[in-house]
């Protein structure tokens, strides 16, 4: 294993720095290091300040001001992942107070009328920019305009106070959400036909002989749903799962009321106007009538599946009026797997041991990427499984980036599947570039004793697609922080890890690196292969009907937000989600552990949105003679889409790696649904 001196020496070689974080290892440095960093940051904002209009440039006023907050987002990236997986509890607190305190500094950052003086001259000497000057530029004085600098100070102030509240509420939202446990227990019988790999995991069986499922932990959720027999036990887990945190539902309606007035104040019709405005899609309108045409596009797809569903139901129950609930569609759409086409899901992990995919998908993407991928010894850990690599140039050598990974579930953790930004590229003062470091942050099954950590092809493309993310981030070569990355419009930031989940579909990929962990001389069968593509088609309606009712519902919220009482915004919320996919019992409360609400506000059609974008990119291995192992089209991939960010339009990258203008019919026919579709009109 080598280490990181080797790999910094190499760096500065190239003119870059491969720094890794020093990260707080108690409460009271958290708080102080936050106190620290805003001081810093105020003082950097008063020498911006401070000029007199003749004195502006370019360098002093808008490189400054992105250098300043780079540098502040490196204390608060650090303290915010240390919220959500640090093993300390009191570490978590005191993070979840300076979360607070940064993102209040943050808001009120944008409303220093000296600062903005600074900006405002340098803007009046028209100054004659070019490529990422230009835009950063351009950016800048935008968000002074989305801020409302442009208002009477009175109703600028109160602008900032809602922001500053509204800042608050959400991390409350938020920090609720990852505090939430809540375990049922359940006798064997109960548990019929859920997997006794399953059951047998650490923590799980009882010594009283039950089983204790974690329905805050999403892999005991979906294996329960997908495979518990009896109807009553999904219905139980289901309904649980969607009353979790019912206090966040004061916290909700607070913060949907201070958006309204926001966009209000600011201009605009709705915060989904306001929201939507710097991305692909542009406004409100455009991005509902693409949920809207694509819903119904789906309708007669949505409406054979279900039916499909009910017949194998019909069949196991003898009622011939069985209906599917909304604790039903896991559980025979598994049916339908193992029936129609002999598929059981929880016998496909054999296949799929953790380290083997791990690896295994290191070298796919290095080879198409033309990367290499090592381990080193963390400096700090922040859990004993922690690990971190370092991301090369596999023809100059040149260091690209480093990640953690932070892979299995524990009390007080983050509990879904994401990337975190730690340290992101940015050319520095210095003239160095800064190298990017990124943490994924996942909840997969953990090893047993004797027993490799086994995953799922759900879960494998899972991880393919935060792997997507974070090589999205380490191989960026955006000067300015505010391209860096997966610093794109939000409805794009999907497209580069959705790309990637790919290759988890594609049989010469797969047979890489997916053997049975008993007998690695076992591959995956080309025809069951075949079956799982033919199962996706076959339930896709079911799938992107429950993601068309989220996005509907996030857009919904926040162009016409519902009455003032919690009754209210559960009613108004559960019945978007009834109307789109299947119904939701009333006694729950789904928007309540709805967390995209905070973070992907009016941004939750950009998955849909984006995923048409991916099968469009796709089609450039899909109709290549060396498919998805074609390392031309894997570079063009890199250096077209990855590599710049959101330093230039991120429609000039599709098409540069497309060779093409972009069309919608991919989509359409990884749907199941002809070009003669309304939903055929979108994006076009």
């Amino acid at each position: 294993m080598k280490q990181l001196e080797e790999f910094q020496t190499r760096a500065a070689s190239f003119g870059s720095a491969l720094n890794l974080p020093d990260f707080e290892t108690t409460p009271d440095q958290v708080r102080e290091t936050v106190r620290e960093t805003i001081a810093r940051a105020n003082a950097a904002l008063d020498a911006i300040g401070n000029l007199h209009p003749g004195q502006v440039t370019f360098q002093n006023t808008v490189q400054a001001l992105d250098d300043l907050v780079y540098t502040a987002g490196l204390t608060a990236n650090r303290v915010y992942l240390a919220k959500e997986t640090s093993e300390n509890e009191g570490i978590r607190d005191a993070a979840t107070e300076m979360v607070k305190a940064f993102d209040e500094w943050a808001v009120g950052l944008e409303y220093r009328e000296d600062v903005y003086a600074a900006v405002q001259a340098f803007a009046d000497s028209k100054p004659e920019l070019t490529g990422e000057d230009q835009k950063v530029f351009e950016e800048t004085l935008r968000d002074y305009r989305r801020a409302g600098l442009h208002l009477p100070k009175t109703e600028r102030a109160e602008v900032e106070r809602m922001r500053k509240r509204m800042a608050t509420v959400s991390t409350d939202f938020n920090t609720n959400i990852n505090k939430a446990e809540l375990a049922l227990e359940f006798s064997r019988d109960e548990l019929e036909g859920v997997p006794e790999d399953f059951l047998s995991q650490q923590g799980i069986r009882q010594e009283s002989g039950r089983f204790r499922i974690m329905v805050t932990v999403t892999h005991h959720f979906v294996t329960v749903m997908e495979n518990a027999r009896r109807e009553s036990i999904r219905k139980q887990l289901k309904e649980a799962r969607y009353s979790l945190v019912r206090e966040n539902l004061p916290l909700m309606r607070e913060i949907l009321e201070l958006r309204r007035d926001i966009a209000g104040r600011l201009g605009y019709a709705s915060w989904a106007d306001y929201k939507i405005e710097p991305r692909m899609a542009r406004t409100a309108e455009t991005a509902s009538a693409f949920l809207n045409d694509l819903n119904e596009g789906l309708q007669s797809k949505f409406d054979q599946e279900l039916e499909c569903l009910r017949a194998l139901k019909v069949s196991e129950t003898g009622n011939p009026d069985d209906k599917i609930h909304l604790w039903d569609w896991r559980y025979y759409g598994n049916q339908l797997k193992k029936s129609r086409y002999t598929i059981d899901t929880e016998a496909l992990r054999s296949f799929f041991p953790y380290d083997r995919v791990l690896t295994g998908m290191f070298t796919l993407y290095g080879n198409l990427f033309g990367l290499k991928i090592e381990a080193i010894a963390p400096p700090q850990k922040w859990t004993a499984s922690l690990e971190l690599y370092v991301v090369s140039d596999a023809e100059s050598g040149e260091p690209l980036g480093t990640f953690y990974l932070d892979m299995y579930p524990r009390t007080g953790k983050f509990n879904h599947f994401a990337q975190f930004g730690i340290i992101e590229g940015k050319q520095l003062p210095s003239g160095q570039y800064q190298r990017p470091c990124v943490a994924l942050i996942c909840n997969f099954p953990e090893p047993e004793a004797g027993k490799p950590s086994l995953l799922n092809h759900r879960e494998v493309e899972t991880l393919f697609h935060e792997f997507g993310h974070g090589l999205h981030s380490i191989l960026t070569r955006a000067r300015f922080a505010r391209f860096s990355g997966t610093n794109v419009p939000r409805d794009f930031v999907e497209v580069p890890s959705q790309i990637l989940e790919n290759w988890a579909w594609d049989k010469t990929a797969l047979d890489s690196f997916a053997a049975d962990y008993r007998d690695p001389t076992v591959k995956i069968p080309a025809e069951l292969i075949a079956k799982l593509k033919e199962a996706k088609l076959a339930t896709v309606g079911m799938f992107y009907r429950r993601q068309l009712a989220m996005g509907l519902l996030d857009l919904k919220l926040h162009t016409d937000p519902p009455g003032a009482t919690d009754e209210a915004l559960v009613s108004v919320s559960n019945k978007v989600l009834s109307e789109v996919f299947l119904s939701v019992p009333d006694t729950t409360c789904f928007i309540s552990y709805f967390g995209h609400l905070t973070g992907y506000d009016a941004g939750y059609y950009g998955y849909a949105w984006a995923d048409a974008i991916a099968a469009d990119m796709a089609t450039v291995f899909e109709e290549s003679p060396e498919g998805f192992l074609d390392t031309k089209a894997g570079r063009r991939l890199r250096d077209e889409v990855y590599a710049p960010g959101g330093s230039r339009e991120v429609d000039v990258s599709i098409q540069r790696f497309l060779q093409r203008p972009r069309s919608i019919e991919p989509f359409l026919k990884s749907l199941g649904i002809g070009a003669g579709s309304k939903s055929a009109t979108v994006q076009s």
